[in-house]
Parts: C-alpha cells; structure tokens; sequence
C-alpha cells in the first residue's frame, strides 16, 4: 500500500511512495502528529538522482522490520533538497557544525518543534567501518528520547541557538574593487592544478562560476594567467571522462583529480553552467573545442532533459541496469574492449580503444573504461574515421537500458538553462536553441509565476508544486529572462525581470542590504537561512546581485542599482579569502567594475550590429536590440536612440558616459573589448 508521498510531485518523494515506511512529507501536519505521539521526527533529506540515497532506501527503507520500528517510535519525515532547499540548508549547517562534514542521503533527528539532536547521514544496515548500523541508531535515539529527554532538549536547545547567532550581514559597506579582485586571483592560483586543470584535489567539481570570473577579469584587465587558467581547466575537462564523449554533457562531478573517472549522474544545473561556459570561452578565444563543447552541451540538455511543456527536467540518474539486469552505477556509459569489438569490429575497436582511452584492466570496475580523448595529440587523428566510431558507439549505447530521469522542473535551473541556450543560440547562429530558451520561459511564467509573480519553485507535468520560490530562482530566473531579452529583442522579458527583482527588494532583504534565501513571509524554520557562497549553483545572493545589477543597466533603476552594490559587500570580505566559493559573487563584481556597459543597438534583431554587441565580451554588459518607434517602450536604453545616416546606429555607455554612436561593427568590437 502506497503512504502519504504518492500524492507529492517530486519523483524523488514518489521513489519512496512505496516503502514499508510510513513517510510523511514535510508539513506542519508531520509535527503536529508527532507532538500528539509524543515521539521524535526522522528526518530524511535526499535527491532523485543520489546513489547513496537509493542504497540506504534499499538497505534500510524497504526492510520490513526496520520499518515497523521507524513507524512505531518516530514520525518519519521525507525530502526533496531540491523542492527544499531552505529545509535541507538549516539542518545541513547543523549537521555540518556537530559533524564536520556532511552530505546526503542527511538523516537528523528532531524534536516536535523541529530542533535537532543527532544528526548522521548514510548509515549502513549492519555495522562497518566504524558506523554503527541504522537500526543501532534508531534504538540509541529512542533509549535518549525515553530515559534523557530534559538531554536532548538541552542540546536541541543549545543547537538552535548557535545557529541563530550565525546571521550575517552584508559583510560592510566596502564594495569589491580591484584590490579584492586582485587578491581573489592570486588565491586561485595557488589553490589551481597546473597539472590537470580545476582547483584542489579529489572530489573534483566543475569550477563554473569561478571560471567565469577569469574570464570577466582576463576581459577586463587582459591577465593572461585569468585566461589560461580557465583555458586550461575547460580543456581538461572536455578531454576527460567527466564529459559524455559520445552523447555531450557533463556528469557531476570526477572522483579523482584527473577528470577520469566520474560520479555520473548528470545534472542540467552544471550542463547549463558548463554550456555558457564553454560558450563564453569561445567568444574569448575563438577555441574549436570551447565551440564544439558548447553545441554538444546545449543539444544534450535539449535531446536528454527537456520535457513535453518544453522545459527542463532536472537530472539523469548515476545508475542503470547492465547487462546482467543489475542496477550499477555508470552501467550506461561504460565500456570494455570486448563491446568495442563488438560494436566495430577488430580494426576500428582498436583504434577507439586508444582514442577513447579503453584498456584491457580498465579504468573504472570490472574491467570497463569510461570514454576519455588521451591527450596526446588524439586531435589529430582522421575527424571522419571518429565521428563514424561516435555515432556507431552512440548508436550502440542507446540500445542500453537508460537511468531514470528526474523530470521535476526546478525554476531557478531552467533560468539557467534558459540563459545558456538563448547565448548559444546566438553565438553560432542556432535558432532552435533560442526557441527552446523560449519554450522554457514561458513554462515558467505560466506555470510557476501563475496569476500573480510569486515564483514557485518546481513543477512536474504542467503542475506546480507547492513550495515556495526561494532566493536562487528570482535571481536565477531573472537573469535567464535578461539574458533571453538582450539575444531576442523582446522587452517583456525584461519586463518579467523586473517582476522577480521587485519581490527581491520586497521580501528577501534584511535592513543592512544582506540578502537571506527564503522571503520574509515564509514558512518560519528553526532559521532563515541565508549562504552568500556558492555551492554547485551560484549562491542565491549573489545570482540576485547580478540580476539586480543588469536590470539597472537596463533601465537606469537607482534602486536595484543600491541594493545590487549593497549586497556586494560579502563580496569584498570573501573574496580575497575564499574565491573558490563565492566565484559568481566575484563574476559580477568585475561586471561592477566594468560599469557594467549598456549598449542600445538601433537597428534589427539577429543584424551585424546586434550580433556584435552580443559578442562583446565586456564583463556583464547589457544589449538592448530593436528599431521603429516603440523599440524604446520595450527597452528604455532605446529612448531617443536614432538611426544614424539610416543605416543601425550602436549606442555605447557606461558610468553616466556615452560613446559616439557608430554604426561599424568593427568600430562596435573595439569599444566592447572585443
């Protein structure tokens, strides 16, 4: 018999629909009951496309004897983090705070009025490895809930209230400047991998927003180590086994530092991250590569992740069935000699062999490689003989049975989904892209935004979930929504900017000009969660920052203008001494710096001039496209903008300061730093 989850939207949640387990989502109803019982709350966060997660259901979740206990001594609690943010983000502070480290599947204890007092999470079946076993854990909970509970009060109590002391500022009134941006790359180059690309070691993770910030600040100072830096690392990435070399797109992350072996789940946060910035490399360097990765990238979020309203679902599971029916990890993308042979024949495994770094002993289990170009000068070899072994290794794999997808549409992905295509589109002349960019922002007006523009966060099958929008998706939307306006010429995305921008200022800003991630009216935690750091998405504070930033470009607004500047003080206190972290935060500080530049080009959309100023690679401008008399009730930086001698005129300016109108393309690049 299905519980409670069957109901919810979440496929991580409907996973869980069928447990012995008598899960409750998250819901004032679930502490309610557990007051009435008089028991604690098991609180499980995960995702759809976790593995640990799937192993800990199977493990413990389905188990008919753990379940019985569960359900008889506590209240059990399911989460999405990815519905949830804000829930995953308090306990996980606690849990990294009493632990020292953290992760998910996260499991916590909590009281009635949702204070933690033990934290955990994976715990094995049986004890090993020094973990105790869940059902140790449980027995010890209850044993503390039943003979010590004035204890566990008292460290629930204490909890809360070390959190509560953790709030923070905007970290003073100092905006970045370029002593910050300075220090902030010197720190990245000692933390960088000269070796193999990335910073720090094993688990390694895309660096995309620190990596457009070397780009933003090799575009506007010309440091050559900024770009070589980024350079590099998107070459080492595209060369290794993080990235999908048959079908396009990114896993993960890689587990070692070499970029060899990944985690494979596939996400669309890093795809449509990694997708611009491949894109934006190319607008640097003019790099085959950086172009061929950006297409690829953009095709496999279109191919694999798009859902029939036409927006984006939100990942691709690690694990699928192999050959042998069971459920593995990588099961999907791996490959042996054998398989090889089989799909090529004697020759041409051979030479995929060595190409895509296949070896008898294999460089992931069981003898299988994952598909990587060896980087010994593999890009010289015949491009017709690879693309044919590509498609027939493709062609192949698609036979495998696939991994699940998560098709829940998160807001604050598609908005970066959304700016990603609509610039692909652009740079290589991909219209398809730009509709598809299109389609994924009208399901978010009409799904998510609704009647009123109060953003939800998810949505599945055209429904929209329940939870509230939280910092992340009005930064991340609107900057989608800017972006999508400067590539098509239509005003009313701006327009729609402005809507989320506003209920920024409204709901998400504390009195210094701090930003915190959930709104002020909604639902009360144990506290308001608020991180100005990036994690594998730009920090919902900084994402605002820089929509907040364009818009005023845009429309000359003196009040996002403030509060963008007043929300960049963390910037300029954490920068010089973590920029691995708040790499998006220093993106749109150079952009600061850069004025940012707001050019109005009088003329047609998709014409020589516009497509100039889109190339432009000064660090955040803004573009505003469009002729005839009403271009300037769309975008106000075409009020009083004429054609010059009749022919498209461009309009550059920046710090209160306008160019002479020109209307060569030539003369456009120069002035944009191109």
């Amino acid at each position: 018999m299905a519980n409670r989850l069957a109901q919810t939207t979440s496929p991580y949640l409907i996973q869980h629909a069928d447990n012995p387990v008598d899960w409750w989502p998250w819901s004032p109803e679930a502490f309610e009951e557990a007051r009435r019982r008089g028991v604690p709350v098991l609180l499980s966060v995960g995702y759809a496309s976790c593995h640990w997660c799937h192993v800990m259901a199977h493990e413990s979740f389905e188990d008919a004897t753990v379940a019985d206990y569960l359900n008889a001594h506590f209240v059990p609690v399911k989460v999405d983090r990815e519905e949830r943010p804000d829930v995953d983000a308090v306990y996980m502070e606690a849990v990294q705070a009493a632990t020292g480290q953290g992760g998910w599947p996260m499991t916590v204890f909590l009281t009635a009025d949702g204070e933690p007092f033990y934290f955990g999470t994976y715990f094995p079946p049986e004890p090993r490895h020094g973990m105790p076993s869940f059902q140790q854990v449980l027995e010890g909970v209850v044993a503390a809930w039943t003979d010590r509970r004035e204890e566990v009060a008292e460290v629930a109590g204490r909890i809360v209230q070390d959190l509560a002391g953790r709030s923070l500022t905007a970290g003073g009134t100092e905006l970045p400047g370029e002593p910050e941006l300075a220090q902030a790359l010197l720190r990245l180059t000692r933390d960088y991998d000269e070796k193999h690309g990335g910073f720090g070691g094993a688990p390694k993770f895309p660096p995309s927003m620190v990596i457009e910030f070397l780009l933003r600040h090799h575009a506007r100072t010309g440091a050559e180590g900024a770009l070589q830096m980024a350079a590099d690392s998107c070459a080492a990435m595209a060369h290794g086994g993080i990235y999908d070399q048959l079908g396009g797109g990114f896993a993960r992350y890689s587990v070692d530092r070499e970029w060899v072996v990944p985690h494979f789940e596939k996400m669309l946060y890093d795809n449509a991250l990694l997708c611009r910035v491949y894109a934006h490399l190319w607008r640097a360097t003019g790099s085959d590569l950086a172009r061929r990765v950006a297409l690829e990238t953009a095709d496999f979020m279109v191919r694999e992740l798009r859902t029939a309203e036409g927006g984006f679902a939100s990942a691709l599971d690690a694990d699928s069935e192999d050959a042998q029916g069971r459920h593995v990890e990588g099961a999907f993308y791996v490959w042996t000699p054998e398989q090889l042979r089989e799909v090529l024949g004697e020759e041409d495994a051979a030479f995929a062999a060595a190409y895509f770094g296949v070896t008898e002993e294999g460089t992931f289990e069981e003898g299988s490689s994952v598909l990587r170009l060896a980087r010994n000068g593999q890009e010289e070899a015949d491009p017709v003989r690879v693309a044919d072994v590509r498609a027939r290794l493709l062609a192949a794999r698609e036979l495998r049975a696939r991994p699940e997808r998560d098709d829940k549409i998160v807001a604050a992905w598609n908005g970066l989904a959304i700016a990603a295509l609509a610039e692909t589109g652009a740079y290589f002349d991909r219209p398809d892209l730009v509709e598809r960019a299109t389609e994924a922002a009208d399901l978010l007006v009409r799904v998510h935004m609704g009647d009123v523009a109060r953003l939800c966060r998810t949505s599945r099958d055209g429904r929209a979930g329940d939870n509230a929008g939280v910092l992340e998706d009005y930064g991340d939307v609107a900057e989608g929504f800017l972006a999508l306006a400067s590539v098509t010429g239509e005003g009313v995305w701006l327009e729609f900017a402005g809507f989320l921008l506003d209920i920024v200022l409204a709901h998400f800003r504390g009195e210094q000009g701090e930003l915190f991630d959930t709104a002020d009216d909604a639902e009360q935690l144990i506290r308001r969660p608020q991180d100005p750091t990036d994690s594998a998405t730009p920090a919902g504070w900084t994402a605002a920052a820089g929509a907040l930033l364009s818009y005023a470009a845009h429309t000359g607004s003196e009040a996002h203008r403030t509060a963008a500047e007043g929300a960049l003080g963390i910037v300029a206190a954490l920068g010089p001494k973590a920029p691995r972290f708040i790499g998006w935060g220093l993106a749109v500080a150079e952009a600061l710096l850069d004025g940012p530049r707001e050019v109005a080009v009088a003329g047609p959309v998709s014409g020589e001039l516009h497509r100039t100023a889109l190339l432009g690679p000064a660090p955040g401008a803004v573009v505003a496209a469009g002729e005839g008399p009403d271009a300037g009730s769309e975008f106000p930086l075409l009020v009083d903008r004429p054609l010059v001698g009749g022919a498209p005129t461009a309009y550059v300016c920046r710090h209160f300061v306008c160019d002479a109108p020109t209307t060569d393309a030539g003369e456009l690049a120069v002035k944009l730093g191109g």
